[in-house]
This record gives C-alpha cells, structure tokens and sequence, in this order.
C-alpha cells in the first residue's frame, strides 16, 4: 500500500515553514522562507498581507523541489493541507481580497491607550466572561479598534460593511480559494477579542459596543473542517482539499497529543506559551490566566486556560548580544552546570513587563543578590533558571484556578536543546518534561494530524497517539528540595520586583 502525504503550512511571525508528512506522521520533506516585519512606529509591527501570501507560495515551492528530489515527482499523492498560523495577527480587505492596510502584528502595541480606556469603562469583567480574554494590545480587537479610530478610510469601509476582517489563516484561505472559502476555526476566533467562547458565536453585542457591527466576520468551524480546496495559485495540477486551520500554539498541543484534561504543553520560543486542557469544560480563571480554546473536532470542543510568558529564550539573547556573557547560547547549559547553584543569584526577565500570572507591564528587569562572590556563571545560571521558574508560576495558578493536577509537561521550540533547562524544569514541577525527537515543526505536525483525520488517513485520536513514539524524556531528580528553596526565594524577588 502506497503511503499518502500530507502538506502542513505553518505561517508564523518571521517566516513560513512547509512541511509534508507521511501518513505515519514523518518528516518527508520540509522548507522555510523567511518573513519580514515593518516597523512604521515605535512599538507598532505590520506585515505586507500580499507579501505573507506570496511568503507561502515561495516556501511552498522550495518544499516541493525537496520533496521531487527526495521522495517522488508524483505531487498528486498529496492530497490534503493542514494550516497553522501566527495568532491575533489580522488583516482588512475588500470583496475582490484586496488589502485595506498592512496586517497587524499580535507583537504590535499601538492599543495600549485603547486599552486603558476599555478598562476605565467597567467592560472588562464583561468581555472576560465572553471571551475568555483580558484587555490586552496582545489581542486581535483592540487593535482593530485602534484602526477604526485613527483611519478614516478603515472606519468608512467597516461602516459600509465592505471590510472583511481575518486572522492569517482566512486570509490564506480566501486568497487559495480566490474568495470561495471565507472562514475560521475555533481557536483563532477565540483570539479576536469577539467571539464568545460559551456558545461559540460572534458576539453581536460587543460588536455594536465597539461600532463594528458592520465588519464582515468568517464562519466559524471547528479546527478539523473541509475548509476549502486549492491547487496553490497553480502550484499543483489537482486540488488539494485544505482540511484543517488551527492558531499556532494550539497546533502544538494537538501536534504533541495534548489531548486529554491535565495535559499541558509549552512552546519555549522568543516568550512561552503554555496550555493547559481543561477538557470540555471551560475554566474562569481568578489567577491572571486567558481562557481560550485548545482544539476542537466534529463533535468536540476542548478548552484551555493559557499562561503567556513575555520573555524567555529572549533573555539568553540578551545574555550573548548585549552583555557578551557567552559567545554561543549552545554552551549556555554548560557555563550554567560549572557552578553548583546559582550563589543567590536570582533574574527577573522584566524586559517588556510580566506577562503570566502577574501582567504588570510597566516592571523593569533585573538581577538580585548579587555579591563579590558571584562570577558571570552564577549570572547565566540565574538567566536559565527564571525560564523554569516563570513556567512553575503558571502552571501553579493553572492548577489552582482549574484544580486539575498537572500530569506531564509536553515542551516545543529551540530551547529544549538545553538540557540543563529541562531537567531544572522536571525537577521543579515534579512531573516529566517530553519533547518530540527529529520533530521541530510541531504546530506544522498538529496541523497535519488534523488534517489527516479530518480526510481519513488517521482514524482517531487513538491513531494519532501511537504515532511518533519517540520522545526524550526528563524525569523528576534528587534536586527537589533544593530547587523548592529556590522557587521559594524566587517568588519573594518577583514581589519585590511588583
């Protein structure tokens, strides 16, 4: 029997990955193109909409000639496309899908104002009750707000209803299908800022209070969905049927088959997002968490509560580009392990304010309890150790808030290399840390699992569990009482920091 491929899209923030696997959920051929952003102002992100397009295509192709050179020149046996995406990220356009402006960047923080004023008004408690979210520029709404306010030509096109507004993931759609396929799925809707997450709507009311009444919305369908079909602007000869979107992070738990109620993941990047699946009970959360969607299927929603840590392997950038504390963050473990513990040295990566559980946007960074005994590695040691203790902080109010006990920590991203984190980190939270092995792209592999289980080739989640088996592991050590005492110290800095 001939294994059938499937081709992943992951459209994120600085590029764009392709991926095809097999039906055994194998790498078989992989490309990146990468993306530029736009700066027109301090502390507003924008990206061409035309140009995140063709971003896609190009990367495509580059897959493509891998995949001819490697595996077959046969393309037809690619039949299904899976989408996963950079979240809050959105773009306006006209009926013949032209861009009104640039899309806006989730990094972007031209609503900051937008936001203070929200919150003077009382509608917070409100909006977190539908939505699930908080007032933060970090969502979709606030910024579209922004753009309603302060440009003419965007405000007169919503009012005319002639504005279409999408996340990354329906714009592709809408430009692959040239404007036959104008939707969304679950988790991205859920990012908006206007989505009711209770009874999975757009919600109306809130729309008349922001004056956006007439915005043109996608249909919302769960993340495995026959959403449309594309040969990719000419790309292939035949259609493949695009049978999955889904918002990157939440790619990333279903890509490491979070699928049951006290699973977590953590994609350790530039910042962390962590989920928690809460099951199919939605969890309002009292300790600084969003709720939000995990996944959903035909038949299922899985919600989540999620924790976004602001910085973190962007402290180890920092460490190596600004105060040249190591030459190669490869070695960053290792300068850490040179020193017994961290001599009292504890790091608060405050660079862009405290995201969860704290959100204090207006704390700075630093470093405590330095003194002549300290050298540069205790400095390291203390910089690697605010990620693990950053992570605890959430997962602690995670379970507090949902009283669902952590059964294990799924981790993603380029900081898993770094064996020194992950074992500090099975060690403080007390559970195993897994990471998938030769699989970096795992919101491109959750995006294909439910693209393959939508057309057949998986039959299940049972299916889907007993694939890609091999994962390293860190067990929980003999450091746990010391690394209490850490935490314990650590949290008596953040107060301090507060």
């Amino acid at each position: 029997m001939s294994l059938e491929y499937i081709l992943a899209i992951d459209q994120g923030t600085s590029g764009t990955k392709t991926v095809i696997f097999d039906s055994n959920g194998c790498i078989v051929a992989k490309a990146s193109k990468e993306l530029k952003s736009i700066y027109p102002h301090i502390g507003f992100v924008e990206q061409d909409p035309l140009g995140i397009y063709e971003n896609v295509l190009d990367s495509l192709k580059l897959c493509l000639n891998k995949f001819q050179e490697n595996v077959t020149h046969d393309l037809e046996l690619i039949s299904v496309c899976g989408i996963s995406n950079q979240r809050e990220t959105f773009v306006l356009w006209d009926k013949d899908g032209t861009p009104l402006t640039n899309a806006i960047v989730w990094q972007c923080k031209r609503s900051i104002e937008i936001c203070k004023n929200l919150r003077k008004s009382g509608m917070e408690e409100d909006i977190k009750k539908k939505t699930g979210l908080i007032i933060d520029p970090y969502f979709s709404g606030t910024k579209l707000l922004w753009l309603y306010k302060n440009d003419s030509n965007i405000k007169n096109a919503i009012d005319a209803g002639i504005a279409h507004f999408g996340t990354i993931e329906t714009w592709l759609l809408y430009k692959l299908t040239n404007g036959k396929s104008y939707f969304t799925d679950y988790t991205n809707a859920s990012r908006t800022l206007f989505f009711n997450i209770n009874n999975l709507l757009w919600d109306r009311s809130l729309l008349e209070i922001f004056n956006l009444k007439n915005l043109k919305l996608p249909e919302v369908k769960p993340s495995s969905f026959i959403f449309g079909e594309s040969n990719f602007n000419g790309i292939f000869k035949h259609k493949l049927k695009i049978s999955a979107a889904i918002g990157d992070s939440h790619a990333a738990a279903f890509g490491e088959s979070c699928f049951e109620s006290g699973m977590a993941k953590a994609t350790l990047g530039t910042g962390c997002s962590i989920l928690l699946n809460t099951g199919e009970k939605r969890i309002t959360s009292r300790k600084g968490m969003v709720t939000t969607i995990c996944f959903s299927l035909k038949d299922k929603v899985y919600y989540a509560l999620e924790g976004i840590i602001v910085t973190c392997g962007a402290t180890m950038e920092w460490l190596k580009n600004q105060l040249g504390l190591i030459d190669d963050i490869k070695k960053a473990a290792q300068l850490a392990l040179s020193v017994k513990d961290n001599n009292g040295v504890y790091f608060i990566p405050a660079f862009s304010g405290l995201g969860a559980p704290h959100w204090k946007m207006d704390v700075k960074a630093m470093i405590t309890g330095i003194t002549f005994g300290c050298n540069k590695n205790h400095i390291i040691r203390a910089a690697l150790e605010s990620i693990p203790f950053q992570i605890k902080d959430v997962i602690q109010s995670m379970e507090e808030d949902s009283e669902i006990t952590l059964k294990k920590l799924n981790v993603d991203g380029g900081i898993t290399s770094n064996t020194f984190i992950m074992q500090f980190l099975a060690d403080l939270l007390n559970v195993n840390v897994e990471t998938i092995t030769g699989i970096e792209e795992v919101s491109a592999l959750g995006a294909a699992y439910l693209a393959g289980l939508e057309s057949g080739i998986f039959s299940g989640l049972d299916h889907i569990n007993n694939l890609n088996k091999n994962k390293k592991k860190f067990v929980p050590g003999s450091e746990n009482n010391n690394i209490k005492y850490y935490y314990a110290t650590w949290q008596k800095s953040i107060k301090e920091a507060l």
